[in-house]
């Protein structure tokens, strides 16, 4: 399935901003999945799941702003959750808006209005799972299914700290071989991923600079949340407790950030989630493994 890049515009306390996001699949169909990446990344991070359901699904993959190709925020203080949220529902509101592809054709040709409801399905990993909490907690959310993707009720001060030690850094490397190692590195809770899959990470999350050296594209902005004060644990339960739709947690077993205790804790309450956890992994699972993908897929296309 070909891959589309569009934009649309989100609203910050200094103005309009460009939200970009990857489409695939059908335009007209009735079933669409918004996969929104982890703190640091990018849409290009979901390619591989999005080729794998776009034969039963739109699957649209937006770079959350300040970061991949959306616009960097003026305010830096506007990176937060109420702003992600609102530009989501921006997402939301263009893709479930009328089709304009050929059933929106036929239907203007003999005078019929379209009656197929789009459905929402919402795929998050770690902030991007986040978003999908806070969204899907709300009054008439479209939300129908969730996939939290190594995220849930607590998340931790130590992940915090440990996340906190690298976001917002800027380090420019001579090479992209250079870029890659940093990455190995500081992405090894990732788990086992091949060359391929390695080298795709680096390419889609890096940026050249005019000089020529190589970095990571996302605005050094989004650090600003973890710089206004200690850092405690945050605790989530009462969006997680609000979630009515039927909802899949993905666990890295070795997870710092979504612990076990958590998890188990999110069977039981809420939406009392099922839980499926990946051995060898800590956060986040990247959904790019088949058994991953898999799991994903079958829990979207069930009833």
């Amino acid at each position: 399935m070909a891959m589309e890049s569009s934009y649309v515009l989100g609203l910050s306390s200094k103005g309009f901003h460009r939200i970009h996001y990857t489409d695939w699949g059908s335009p007209d169909a009735e079933r669409i999945v918004i996969c929104v990446h982890g703190l640091t990344r990018n849409c290009r991070d979901f390619d591989a799941l999005a080729q794998a359901l776009a034969p039963d699904f739109r699957v649209i993959c937006p770079d959350v702003v300040g970061r991949g190709k959306s616009d960097w925020l003026q305010a830096k203080e506007d990176y937060a959750y109420p702003q992600y949220c609102a530009d989501m529902a921006a997402v939301i509101a263009r893709v479930t808006g009328k089709s304009t592809g050929l059933a929106a054709r036929l239907g203007r040709l003999v005078g019929l209005a379209q009656s197929g409801k789009k459905r929402i399905f919402w795929v998050g990993t770690s902030m991007g799972g986040l978003i999908g909490m806070v969204l899907a907690a709300q009054t008439n959310s479209p939300i129908e299914k969730l996939v939290l993707n190594d995220v849930g009720g607590v998340i931790p001060r130590a992940a915090l700290e440990r996340i906190g030690n690298y976001v917002g850094k800027d380090p420019r490397f001579k090479t992209l071989e250079e870029l890659e190692a940093m990455m190995r590195l500081v992405l090894a809770p990732f788990g086992p991923l091949t060359d391929a899959q390695w080298r795709h990470l680096t390419v889609t999350g890096a940026k050249q600079h005019e000089d020529g050296t190589w970095g990571l594209c996302y605005d050094p902005g989004i650090a600003v949340p973890f710089q206004r004060g200690p850092i405690t644990d945050v605790v989530l339960w009462q969006f997680y407790d609000a979630i009515r739709c039927p909802t899949l947690i993905l666990r890295g077993a070795q997870s710092d950030l979504l612990l076990k205790d958590t998890a188990a804790e999110m069977t039981r309450r809420g939406p009392k989630a099922n839980l499926v956890e990946f051995e060898g992994i800590g956060h986040a699972p990247t959904l790019m493994a088949s058994d991953q993908i898999r799991i994903v897929h079958n829990f979207l296309l069930g009833n």
